[in-house]
């Protein structure tokens, strides 16, 4: 291990790309460097390093990361450039040529970077044309990293899980991430009790695939949820996305009743036709699909119910689309999150026979947007003139204050500095156009 001063006064920028989990990590890699003397700096200051999470869920996530990393060389020559992350397990030699990186690093060793960049700094090694590589091949990644990072300064992010073993035919996760596996409920319960300690009010429950919780443990994703929600001081929790297959009914009934866990479930449905479904290798059909949905909305009437979704997927005919885009339409859910089917090298779904050209993609695209445009905008209307509790945000660099209600809609509030990290009741008045976000009063 280094120690603090090996570093002197360095400085470092950090970027990330992707998933919450990702946001997650990349704070758990900015406090170890602060602790070996290396400083975080923001856009606009001139870093030692450049640190960067990469994604690589798409071919498009792929060309962000090569054009950021290009752009940060352009802009720091004299910065040392880190890569890690999902692209960079995944394509280690093509990130390692790129101008300016001076480590590349799997997803597995993303908390012990800055031992490496002290290595690589030692060796010399940084001054050759290529960077050094610390890959462990996907088969042999066992290792559970925790990590908790402060997002948007009053949600927290906790990273409860990694990895995921059901191979859908379209995602390269399970070769980037390797294998489920988890933390210990002890363990986790004692990242939030320093949460609550630092003053959090809510917490973000992450992973790759977080209902598989508790694979090598003989621990659950409910005894977990059951023990975070003993947690004195954190007032709230949320569930980032779960497999509809592992969103049990004994969850659902458990939100329903839980004074902290809010009304609010990212679900990932990925297409609304049984044939697609089957061909994608998922673990459900759309008749289990619609009854979590209809039992959520049985116990929980309020629920915000974001549902992801691909569109022009291999297999996914017109027929098959249209099957699709009426079962979503149909559902009783909140908003959509939508994604243009992309190729990914080494994927099942490249022997699927039917593939979906680029314009036929973006027609569909279009379409199911404005379906989740009408939902969005049908259920935030429902609240206008209720009243919600709200967790207040602090104020945003023009001023402006805003925050998330319990069941996830976003409403801006008259700025009132004092109100920064509390629950707050307000009246939502009115809703904007495009139904992304409400105005509301506070009420005193």
């Amino acid at each position: 291990m280094i120690d603090k001063n090996t570093f002197g006064s360095k400085t470092a920028l950090f970027h990330t790309f992707g998933c919450k989990l990702n946001f997650a990590e990349t704070s758990t890699v900015a406090r170890i460097f602060a602790s070996k003397g290396i400083q975080r700096v923001h856009e606009g200051d001139v870093p030692d390093y450049v640190v960067i999470n990469s994604c690589s869920v798409t071919d498009i996530a792929d060309k962000k990361c090569r054009q950021a990393i290009r752009s940060f060389a352009r802009r720091y020559p004299d910065a040392r450039i880190v890569v890690t992350g999902c692209y960079a397990q995944l394509k280690p030699d093509e990130v390692k040529a790129l101008p300016g990186v001076a480590v590349v690093a799997g997803t597995d060793r993303k908390l012990e970077l800055a031992d490496y960049l002290d290595k690589v700094l030692a060796e010399g090694e940084a001054d050759e044309t290529e960077g050094a590589t610390f890959i462990t091949p996907t088969k042999d990644i066992r290792r559970f990293s925790p990590s908790c990072s402060r997002g948007d300064r009053t949600r927290y992010f906790l990273k409860v899980q990694d990895g995921c073993d059901y191979y859908c035919s379209y995602c390269t996760i399970p070769m980037a991430r390797g294998r489920s596996r988890s933390g210990s409920i002890d363990e986790i319960v004692a990242q939030a009790r320093e949460v609550a300690a630092e003053g959090g009010k809510e917490i973000v429950i992450t992973g790759v695939n977080i209902g598989d919780f508790g694979k090598g443990t003989d621990e659950t994703f409910i005894e977990l949820c059951r023990r975070l929600d003993e947690v004195e001081g954190i007032e709230r929790y949320r569930i980032s996305s779960i497999e509809p297959n592992l969103l049990t009914d004994e969850l659902i009934d458990f939100v329903a009743q839980s004074r902290r866990f809010m009304p609010h479930f990212h679900i990932p449905l990925q297409c609304g036709s049984d044939e697609v479904l089957r061909l994608m290798r998922r673990r459900y059909d759309t008749a289990l699909f619609r009854s979590k949905i209809e039992h959520i909305r049985r116990v929980m009437p309020d629920a915000f119910i974001g549902v992801d979704l691909i569109v022009g997927a291999r297999g996914e005919t017109l027929e098959r689309f249209e099957e699709s885009r009426a079962f979503v339409d149909s559902l009783p859910i909140s908003r959509l999150h939508v994604f243009t089917y992309s190729e990914r090298p080494g994927t099942r779904a490249l022997d699927i026979d039917h593939e979906v050209s680029q314009e036929e993609k973006h027609r569909r695209t279009r379409i199911m947007l404005a379906i989740s445009e009408r939902k969005l905008k049908e259920f935030t209307e429902r609240f206008i003139g209720t009243v919600r509790p709200m967790l207040a945000e602090h104020p945003r660099l023009d001023g402006s204050m805003a925050g998330f209600t319990d069941n996830y809609l976003r409403v801006n509030i008259k700025p009132q500095p004092e109100l920064s990290n509390t629950i707050c009741d307000v009246r939502i008045v009115s809703m904007h156009p495009e139904g992304e976000e409400s105005e509301g009063e506070v009420c005193l």
